[in-house]
């Protein structure tokens, strides 16, 4: 009986990721995204202001704003 066990007990691996392996790795691609947005918002604000500022001085109405 016992020869049975340590067989059992050699075959059986414990494999797969856990829950809290499945939470860190969830955490870590949150803050890289939280990372690239902060890093490029500058630049993606930028653009856009600059499209909206021509948008704005090529239209014919006076009443354009690019503020919001």
């Amino acid at each position: 009986m016992l020869a049975y066990i340590r067989k059992v007990a050699q075959v059986r691996r414990d494999e797969g990721a856990s829950a809290v392996e499945y939470g860190l790795l969830v955490a870590a691609i949150a803050a890289l995204i939280v990372l690239i947005v902060f890093a490029l918002g500058g630049v993606v604000k930028g653009v856009f202001t600059k499209t909206c500022s021509q948008v704005a001085s090529g239209a014919s109405q006076t009443s354009a704003s690019c503020a919001g």
